[in-house]
């Protein structure tokens, strides 16, 4: 067990929120090009009241934390939701600590990623994911979500 990982609590929403944000403009903007979302409504402000508002989601979360929360990750049943590193900690190991750590202690056994992040789908299968035949549209997009399975 890896004494930095630790599931969520409410101190860490404002560290969570930013995680998040950073890595949508980063990962997601240079496919969608969508300033107003990523831009205006992509708020820190607006995730940190949506945990605030409903404290549950927390419940779900891991963080990986050595006196800084760097990393989070969301499982939902079998079905890791996100898992994202500050981006400026990019390749340092601490994406796979914490994925390394959910698998071990949960059930998490697939994942949807975007078919155009050919960087998450590396990471995934250099964990033990493949890529499936099952695709799906990201909500309100042309952009195919791909299943990944372990």
């Amino acid at each position: 067990m890896n004494p930095h990982i630790r599931k969520a609590c409410r101190q860490d929403i404002c560290r969570l929120a930013e995680i998040e944000i950073f890595n949508y403009r980063l990962n997601f903007y240079p496919i969608f090009r969508s300033d107003f979302y990523y831009f205006d409504e992509l708020q820190v402000s607006h995730f940190m009241e949506r945990y605030e508002k409903d404290p549950a989601l927390l419940d779900s979360i891991y963080v990986y934390d050595d006196g800084v929360v760097k990393a989070m990750v969301s499982v939902n049943e079998q079905t890791i939701s996100k898992l994202f590193v500050e981006p400026v900690l990019h390749s340092q190991g601490i994406g796979s600590q914490l994925l390394r750590h959910v698998l071990e202690q949960t059930d998490a056994s697939q994942l949807w990623v975007l078919e155009k992040n050919s960087r998450a789908i590396a990471f995934y299968e250099g964990h033990g994911f493949r890529l499936t035949e099952e695709k799906v549209f990201e909500d309100g997009t042309t952009e195919y979500l791909i299943k990944m399975i372990r």
